[in-house]
C-alpha cells in the first residue's frame, strides 16, 4: 500500500549535481568515432527561386566532404503525409532541401559536411547561390487584408476553434451601462532555451541509426525519421536523456534533425550538426497577435457580453494555430458573447507552441481590458473578478474538477499587501519613482495524454521503471521517481527510472504542463498491477502466509510484503524474485485519461498574480519590485521543483511584460535582432521579490494522482499584472507588449 513518503515533499532534483557538474550530456556531446561535422547554410533572401548553385570553392577546401542541397540529396520521402509529426498543422509540411523554391528568410538551402566544425562553417561561406526574388509579405500589421479562418480540419481537442455566439452580442454592448473597447497587440518571441538544437546522428549499418537529438519528443522524432527515409521504425532509435530547455520548441522536429539524418544516410557516416545561436531564430517562435475586445457589463460590474476577436501570423505553408479568442468565457460567465479567430498567411516559417500559447497572448489582452472596466465602474480590480467568479466552466456549461481560483486569489492578495492600495493611479510614490500595484488572472488547461509504463522488480529486489518520456528540465525524472517508490513502498534511491529513449514504451512528447498527469498516471496504473503480481506470487509460494489475502491487506514498505494483521509475516522483494527463479517480475500497462468519467466537466488550473512594479519619473525605466502568484494545481507532488517551475514561468511574464520581441524588418523580410545581444532578455538585475503559493485543492476526479501541471500557470496572469501595476503607477494604459520606457515618459 501506499506510504507517501516521498510524494509532497520539497526533493531535490537526482540529476542534479550531473548538470551543474557538467557530467550530464546533451546531444552535442557525445563523441563517436569517425565523426563527420556538419554547417546549415541558410537563405539570404525571403522568397524566390534558387537559380544556381557554385559548390567548387568549398569543394576544394581541404576536409570538406561533401555540400548537399535540393540538387543532390538523397532520395525522400513522396507524400505529404510522411512529412508530418504529432505536433503539425494542416497544410505542408515544410521540407528542407525539397525544391529550388525559397519560403521564408533564413531557410536551409543546403548543408556542408567535414573533418572538422570550423572547416565546415568557413566553407559554407564560399558556396554561391544565385537567386531569383520574388516579392514577399511579412508583416502582420500590414497585411490583416489577408486574414481568414484556420483551413477546415485543424481543430483538435487541444485546439478547439472559438465556440459559436450566445445571446445577442451587439445589441446587449450598444445598451450596456458600461463598456470598454479595447486593441491589444505583442510582437514575434523567438525561443531561446540555453541548449542550441543540435543532432548527433551515429550510421549503425543495415538501416539503422542512433540519434540523440534536443527533442521533447523521442518517439515523434523516431516517427518522422522512419517515415521520411523509409526506414524501420525499429531501426531508429533517438535518444534524449537531458535536454537543455525547449519551452515548446522541441515539440516538433526541427530541421537540423533531418538534415543530420540526411547526411549520415548519404555519407552512411557519424554526423553531429549543431545550430548556432542566430540560426536558432530561423524557426520556432510565438506569432505576433491582434486583438480586438469588447466587454460590457451593468452598473454593478456583471458582465453582460464578451467579444474577443484576434488575427494572428502563420506561414504560407502550414496552419498554425492557437486558442485565443474563447479564454475569456472560460474564466468569465456573460449572457452575450461572441469569439471570432483569424489567421494571416506570411512568408515566415510557421509559429510553434511556446509556454503557454495562446493562453499567455489571451489573458493579457482580456485581463488589462477587466482592469480598464474596473477603473470605469470605480470598482476594486480584484472585487470585479469575485463579483464574476464562476464556480463552474462558463463556455462549456460544465463544473471544473476542482477550482480553487478564489483561495489564490484571497491568499495572494494577502500575501502581497493589496488592501494597501491606493486605487488613485499615480497616487503612490517612492522617492523619484512612481509606485504601482497590479493584478490578473490566470488559467490553462490540465491536460492528460495516454502513456504507457513498463515496471519490474528485478534480481536485487529494486523496481525499474521504462517510459520514453523526455525531462526538458521541469524535474520530471525527480518527480516520476518519488510517484513509483511510493506506489511500493520503497526508497526512492531503490527506484531506477529510465526515460529519454525511443525504444522505451509510448510517452507522448513533454509539452502542456501534461506530463505528471500522464506519465505519472501511467505509473500509478502499473504500480498497482505489479503489487498484485507480487502478492499473486507470493502467495504461491509453499507454506505461504499470503495465500488468502487481498491487496488491501497487505503493507509494501522497504522492498518487503507484510500481512498488515501480523507484522512478522513478511516476504521479501529479493525472497520473490528467487521464487520466480531469478527473472524479473513485471508488467506493462497503459495510463490514459477517464475520458468518459470526465466527459462531464471541465479541466483546468488556475492561478492569481499580484505585482508591484516602479517606473522612474525622468526615465520612464519599469522594475518589478515584487510579486506574488498563487496557483492551483491539485495536489503537488514535488513543492520544490513545482515552485521552481512557478518561479520560471513568473520571470518569463516579466520578459514578456517588458523585454522579449524579435523585429521584423518589412523591407528586408527577416529579423534584425537574432542574437541574445539584442533579442532583450531579463539578467539577475531584473529579478527581485518573487513569491510562490500553492493553493490546497484536493481533486479525486481528475487522476489516480489529483494532479495538475504546473509548468505553464505561471506565466499567464504575470504579464497583464504587470500592464496593470504600470497603469496604475503612471496613469498610461500601454496596449503593445513588450513595453517600452519611452511610452512611459
Amino acid at each position: 500500500m501506499d506510504t507517501n513518503k516521498n510524494v509532497g515533499k520539497p526533493i531535490s532534483r537526482l540529476e542534479g549535481k550531473q548538470k551543474v557538474t557538467g557530467t550530464a550530456k546533451y546531444a552535442a556531446e557525445y563523441e563517436v568515432d569517425n565523426l563527420l561535422y556538419a554547417y546549415v547554410v541558410n537563405s539570404t533572401i525571403t522568397k524566390g527561386k534558387i537559380l544556381s548553385i557554385d559548390v567548387s570553392k568549398a569543394m576544394a577546401l581541404p576536409g570538406v566532404v561533401e555540400v548537399l542541397s535540393h540538387e543532390n540529396r538523397t532520395k525522400l520521402a513522396w507524400f505529404d503525409l510522411q512529412y508530418t509529426d504529432m505536433d503539425a498543422p494542416p497544410g505542408t509540411v515544410f521540407k528542407p532541401f525539397y525544391d529550388e523554391n525559397i519560403l521564408y528568410n533564413g531557410q536551409p538551402i543546403a548543408l556542408v559536411v567535414a573533418e572538422s566544425f570550423e572547416m565546415a562553417r568557413f566553407a559554407a561561406t564560399e558556396v554561391a547561390f544565385q537567386y531569383e526574388e520574388e516579392s514577399f509579405k511579412t508583416s502582420l500589421k500590414s497585411n490583416l487584408d489577408l486574414s481568414r479562418p484556420a483551413k477546415k480540419g485543424f481543430a483538435t481537442a487541444l485546439k478547439p476553434p472559438p465556440p459559436p455566439p450566445t445571446g445577442d452580442f451587439e445589441k446587449a454592448y450598444e445598451n450596456a451601462a458600461v463598456k470598454v473597447e479595447t486593441t491589444y497587440s505583442h510582437g514575434t518571441e523567438h525561443h531561446n532555451p540555453l541548449e542550441l538544437f543540435a543532432t548527433t546522428t551515429v550510421y549503425e549499418g543495415d538501416g539503422k541509426l542512433t540519434i540523440y537529438d534536443k527533442t521533447q519528443g523521442t518517439i515523434n522524432n523516431q516517427l518522422y525519421v522512419a517515415n521520411i527515409f523509409g526506414l524501420k521504425y525499429k531501426n531508429v532509435r533517438v535518444l534524449a536523456p537531458f535536454v537543455g530547455g525547449a519551452f515548446g520548441s522541441g515539440l516538433r522536429p526541427q530541421y537540423q534533425l533531418f538534415l543530420c539524418v540526411m547526411a549520415a544516410l548519404h555519407l552512411k557516416r557519424n554526423v553531429k550538426l549543431v545550430l548556432e545561436r542566430k540560426q536558432m531564430f530561423s524557426f520556432a517562435h510565438r506569432p505576433p497577435t491582434i486583438q480586438n475586445l469588447r466587454f460590457a457589463s451593468d452598473i454593478n460590474g456583471k458582465l453582460t457580453g464578451l467579444n474577443h476577436s484576434s488575427k494572428s501570423e502563420t506561414s504560407s505553408f502550414e496552419d498554425y494555430f492557437e486558442p485565443i479568442a474563447a479564454w475569456s468565457h472560460r474564466l468569465y460567465p456573460a449572457p452575450n458573447t461572441l469569439f471570432e479567430q483569424e489567421l494571416v498567411p506570411l512568408d515566415v516559417y510557421t509559429p510553434l507552441d511556446m509556454r503557454a500559447p495562446g493562453g499567455s497572448t489571451a489573458l493579457h489582452a482580456i485581463e488589462c481590458t477587466m482592469d480598464e472596466l474596473a477603473y470605469k465602474l470605480n470598482i476594486d480590480p480584484l472585487e470585479l473578478r469575485l463579483i464574476n467568479y464562476s464556480e463552474m466552466d462558463p463556455s462549456a456549461k460544465k463544473p471544473y474538477t476542482s477550482k480553487a481560483l478564489r483561495a489564490c486569489y484571497l491568499e495572494a492578495a494577502e500575501k502581497f499587501g493589496w488592501d494597501k492600495r491606493n486605487p488613485e493611479p499615480r497616487s503612490m510614490e517612492r522617492g523619484n519613482k512612481l509606485v504601482g500595484y497590479g493584478m490578473a488572472t490566470g488559467i490553462w488547461d490540465a491536460f492528460q495524454f495516454p502513456s504507457r509504463v513498463e515496471a519490474m522488480i528485478t534480481a536485487d529486489g529494486k523496481m525499474v521503471l521504462n517510459n520514453a518520456v523526455t525531462d526538458i528540465g521541469t524535474g520530471t525524472f525527480t518527480v516520476m521517481t518519488q510517484i513509483a517508490a511510493d506506489q511500493l513502498g520503497l526508497n526512492m534511491e531503490d527506484v531506477n527510472f529510465q526515460y529519454g529513449d525511443s525504444k522505451k514504451p509510448f510517452s507522448m512528447f513533454q509539452g502542456g504542463s501534461a506530463m505528471t498527469s500522464s506519465t505519472g498516471v501511467a505509473i500509478v496504473v502499473a504500480a498497482k498491477e505489479l503489487r498484485k503480481k507480487l502478492l499473486k506470487k507470493a502467495k504461491e509460494m509453499t507454506d505461504s502466509p499470503f495465500k488468502k489475502v487481498e491487496d488491501d491487506q497487505v503493507t509494501f514498505k522497504n522492498g518487503t510484503i507484510f500481512l498488515n494483521n501480523n507484522p512478522n509475516a513478511l516476504v521479501t522483494f529479493k525472497d520473490l524474485i528467487a521464487f520466480n527463479k531469478g527473472r524479473a517480475i513485471k508488467t506493462t500497462n497503459m495510463g490514459k485519461p477517464h475520458l468518459l468519467k470526465l466527459k462531464n466537466y471541465s479541466l483546468a488550473t488556475h492561478s492569481a498574480s499580484f505585482v508591484e512594479v516602479e517606473v522612474d519619473k525622468d526615465l520612464g525605466v519599469v522594475t518589478v519590485t515584487r510579486a506574488v502568484t498563487a496557483v492551483a494545481a491539485g495536489k503537488i507532488i514535488n513543492p520544490k521543483t513545482a515552485r521552481s517551475q512557478v518561479y520560471g514561468s513568473m520571470v518569463w511574464g516579466i520578459s514578456k511584460a517588458l523585454h522579449e520581441e524579435t523585429i521584423m524588418d518589412p523591407n528586408l523580410g527577416k529579423y534584425i535582432n537574432s542574437n541574445l545581444g539584442e533579442y532583450h532578455l531579463p539578467v539577475h538585475a531584473d529579478i527581485q521579490q518573487l513569491d510562490v503559493i500553492f493553493a490546497d485543492e484536493p481533486d479525486e476526479l481528475i487522476n489516480e494522482l489529483g494532479v495538475k501541471g504546473v509548468g505553464e500557470i505561471g506565466l499567464v496572469g504575470m504579464p497583464a499584472a504587470i500592464s496593470n501595476a504600470i497603469f496604475h503607477a503612471t496613469g498610461k494604459r500601454i496596449y503593445k507588449l513588450p513595453i517600452h520606457f519611452n511610452e512611459l515618459i
